[in-house]
Order: structure tokens, then C-alpha cells, then sequence
């Protein structure tokens, strides 16, 4: 690297820029450690600012991360899709997508799809995944299995993990809780899919579910049916909820997706109320340990152990990929889900849940939520001022919290170029967006009632210049929609 190369004025532009290249292209590989400051400017001659300001740079995108004693460390050979080109007439990517009503694979289709900037919700700083700590995690967990652990286990889960989640929600989530409370299942969606079938053997003809709520969620309690519930700004209606009569809810509590609302205090009794009478709740917990600007609120869980069912996973904290979440139930309903779980496929794979407690246990998970916590609320505050500048007539919800915000306007369906519903006016947005290279959630996807339309828009996954970009491209269709919804009028609640 050659310094006297580089823009007047842009050492610090320059610097990041070459080593980006070099993580690229493999001259810097995963897990390596990055020159000290001090040390990498002497050898420039150039000032120790610039070296720190290139470093910080690069933390922001994902590309290293500061390990304390550690250094500098090279997190991953970032994910750079090049610019996709607009389907061809006849693909239904952006055609169909948006335009008719979602069905089972429509997550599927969706990320399948070309795109340039993938805003997605739900989907954390993957290239921050912490290869180096959890292939000590697993390298641990191979010298201290013991060959009896290579073979079927308890379909509950392996024990060390169970009492690793349970110290875990004890720390972060306030529930107190032992092993014997907590089973090892893959992912969120298969807690969903076991509870449906106990559920379904116990009675229960239907499962109310919050509104806006989400698609993914209905998707997987088919085919009970999933009446909607109201979410106002305290959270769900409980008064609807007792009207409705059904026996058990799905609820997210702490961080409601996607609106971000969290459950008032008074909800929040009557919801016990409810409960204490009968009434079983769901309790998903999805993105629980994402928070920036308030405290966490304790999970429901954490007071009504009886009349809760918890589910969380390490999808949103670390990958989806690892397909590895947990679920406590109450006393009376877990035979059952054990039986369930043992003809569903035996239990989970040993070697991920051994590691995965090691990285628990050893802190490296804590140290990691640390770090992308500052990613992501970096994401945050650019997302958030794309929006201003970009879409200002925009209301954005959930900001406090979680992995994506969801944003609203004002539908007047004789000026929007969409016309028709307000389904209509955000699916049209949507489905213009993909033909960009833009990937984002039509709020109308996660509704059953009539709704303002929006947009839901991850930014945990993307860098805060591709996501300027982006806004900027969504502002720019806004127009060509004349959406006046979108280009008047201030609007951000948090």
C-alpha cells in the first residue's frame, strides 16, 4: 500500500478501501489480526488518525472488529452481490411477488430473488458472526464429548446447552429457570410447529394472533386458524382478545413485530388476568436482546411461568443458519412436547448445541451482543436519516429496539399513482423496489385487517452507505408513484 497513491485528503478513504480489497480477494483472511494502530502508521507514515478512522470504518461495514488485547480482527470476506439486472418480462420475481396474495413459499421466492440491497427485517449482521470464537467453542466441545454423545440423545436437548439457556434467560430475560424447563428445538419455527400439534390434541381450535402481526408466524400455525387481535400504541387489545374467545394467543411482548410497540403495564395485568382465567400465551421472543435506546422489559415468562409458552433462538443473535432455538412450556403441556419432539426427528445435532453452550458459557456471546449492538445501531441512525431525507412524510415505528423499523403514510388512493387499497399503494412500492434491486416487506404482507400502508425495512444486514442508497431509490419511486404520503409531512415515533 502505497500512501502517496491516495486522494489529497483521503488517507483515511484510501486506507479502508485497500483493505477492503485485501480481505476480498484473500490476502487478509477470516480471524487474522489487523496492525496495530500506531504500528500500521509508521510503516505508512501517515498520522495514527488516520489508521484509527480507516479501523473505524471498516468496524462500521462489518468488516473487522475490535478485540480489546485481541487487536483488530478480520470478521469475514463480506457478501457483495453485484448489481442485479431487472427480470426479464416473464420472471414472476417482481411481477407476481407482491401482487397476489402471499403464499407458503413466498419467503422463499423473495430471497431467492436478484437484489442490490437486501432490507429484508429480521436478518442480523451476518458477516459479524464470531467464526473464531465459536471454532474455539466447538473445538472445546470435541475434546470434552465423550463418544456416548455421538449418539441418540435426550429429544429435550443436550443438558449442558439446556443449563446454558437457562443462566442465559436468567441474565438477559429475567426467567427463572432450570434445565429440566427448557427444550432444545430448531429454531422458532419448529417450538410453533410441535405446539401446534399438542395443542391441536388438547382442543384448541384456534390461535389468536396479533395484528399487525407476523405473516411468517400465521404461516407456521397452519392450520389452526389465526384470528387477528388489534395492536394499538400499548400493544395488543386485551378487551378484543376476551371478545375473540379464543383460548390461547401469540404475542410479542417485548418488542411487537413489527409495529415495536412494547406491552404496556396496564395491558400487560389485564393480559395476566386473562391468563390466570384460562388463557394460554405464546410468548415469542424473537429479537429480545436488541436494544438500543430503553431498557428490556422482563418477559412475560418471567411472571407467569404456568401460563406461558417461551420461545427464543439464536437466529437473531447470531445466524438463522444454526437452526437452534429453545421453548419452556408449562409443567402440564411438556410429555406431551417431548413425545412430539421425539417423533419429529429425535432431538437437535450434538455438536452445535455442545459449542454453543461453550460460547455461552466462556462469555464470548456476551462479547459478541456487545459488538453488534454498536453495528447495529449504527445501521439504525442511517437508516433513520435516510428516511428523513428521503421520505420525509413518513411515520417510523420500532426504533427503539430489534432489527428493522417499520415505516407508515397517510393513504389518499385518489393522488397515489397505485390508487386503490392501501394493500395496494405498499405492494406497489414493494414491487417497484425489487425491480430496483431493492428488497423490502410490504406491511400489508403482516396484516389481516384494514391498515395504513408501509414498509418494513431490516437494516441490521447492510452497511450504512448501501442503505443510503436505498432510501434515496425509495424516495425516488415514492415520487414517480406520486405517493404525497411519503413526501410531506415529518413523522418518527420510536
Amino acid at each position: 500500500m502505497d500512501p502517496r497513491t491516495a486522494p489529497r485528503g483521503g488517507l483515511a478513504d484510501w486506507l479502508a478501501r485497500e483493505i477492503r480489497s485485501a480481505i476480498a480477494d484473500g490476502r487478509l483472511a477470516t480471524g487474522s489480526r489487523l496492525p496495530a494502530t500506531r504500528t500500521l502508521a509508521d510503516e505508512l507514515r501517515v498520522s495514527r488518525g488516520v489508521v484509527t478512522e480507516a479501523y473505524r470504518r471498516l468496524g462500521e461495514d462489518g468488516h473487522v472488529a475490535g478485540r480489546r488485547r485481541g487487536g483488530t480482527v478480520v470478521l469475514a470476506v463480506p457478501h457483495r452481490p453485484a448489481p442485479a439486472p431487472a427480470p426479464p418480462p416473464e420472471a414472476p420475481a417482481a411481477r407476481h411477488l407482491f401482487t397476489a396474495p402471499p403464499g407458503p413459499d413466498v419467503f422463499e421466492a423473495l430471497r431467492a430473488a436478484p437484489a442490490r440491497v437486501d432490507l429484508t427485517p429480521g436478518r442480523p449482521d451476518l458477516a459479524a458472526f464470531p467464526r473464531t470464537a465459536w471454532l474455539r467453542a466447538e473445538r472445546a466441545a470435541l475434546a470434552d464429548l465423550s463418544p456416548a454423545a455421538f449418539g441418540y440423545g435426550d429429544p429435550r436437548g443436550a443438558p449442558a446447552l439446556r443449563e446454558a439457556v437457562a443462566r442465559w434467560l436468567s441474565r438477559n430475560r429475567g426467567i427463572n429457570a432450570g434445565p429440566d424447563d427448557v427444550m432444545i428445538v430448531n429454531g422458532t419455527a419448529q417450538a410453533l410447529r410441535l405446539l401446534v400439534d399438542v395443542l391441536r390434541a388438547e382442543g384448541v381450535d384456534r390461535v389468536a394472533v396479533e395484528d399487525p402481526g407476523s405473516l411468517g408466524v400465521r404461516q407456521h400455525l397452519h392450520p389452526l386458524p389465526t384470528p387477528p387481535v388489534p395492536v394499538d400504541a400499548q400493544g395488543v387489545r386485551v378487551d378484543a382478545l376476551r371478545a375473540e374467545g379464543a383460548a390461547a394467543v401469540l404475542l410479542t411482548p417485548a418488542h411487537q413485530f413489527p409495529t415495536g410497540v412494547v406491552l404496556g403495564g396496564e395491558r400487560r395485568r389485564a393480559l395476566m388476568e386473562w391468563a390466570r382465567e384460562g388463557g394460554l400465551i405464546i410468548e415469542d421472543d424473537y429479537d429480545a436482546e436488541h436494544r438500543y435506546d430503553r431498557p428490556a422489559v422482563p418477559a412475560l415468562r418471567a411472571q407467569l411461568p404456568e401460563h406461558v409458552c417461551y420461545t427464543g433462538s439464536v437466529s437473531k443473535l447470531l445466524a438463522p443458519a444454526l437452526r437452534i432455538g429453545w421453548l419452556l412450556a408449562p409443567r402440564a403441556y411438556r410429555p406431551a412436547l417431548v413425545d412430539a419432539r421425539r417423533l419429529a426427528d429425535l432431538g437437535s445435532a450434538a455438536l452445535p448445541q455442545a459449542s454453543l453452550a461453550r460460547l455461552m458459557e466462556s462469555g464470548d456471546l456476551e462479547r459478541h451482543l456487545r459488538l453488534i449492538r454498536g453495528h447495529h445501531r449504527r445501521r439504525r441512525d442511517a437508516m433513520i436519516a435516510g428516511i428523513r431525507t428521503h421520505l420525509p412524510g413518513a411515520t417510523v415505528h420500532g426504533a427503539a429496539a430489534g432489527l428493522h423499523l417499520t415505516l407508515t403514510w397517510p393513504h389518499e388512493a385518489d393522488t397515489d399513482a397505485a390508487g386503490g387499497t392501501a394493500a395496494d399503494a405498499d405492494t406497489a412500492l414493494a414491487t417497484a423496489a425489487l425491480r430496483s434491486g431493492i428488497k423490502v416487506h410490504p406491511l400489508s404482507w403482516h396484516t389481516q385487517r384494514p391498515h395504513p400502508p408501509g414498509l418494513v425495512l431490516g437494516y441490521a444486514a447492510v452497511p450504512p452507505a448501501p442503505l443510503t442508497e436505498a432510501l434515496a431509490e425509495l424516495g425516488r419511486l415514492a415520487r414517480a408513484q406520486n405517493i404525497r404520503g411519503l413526501r410531506e409531512g415529518p413523522g418518527d415515533r420510536r
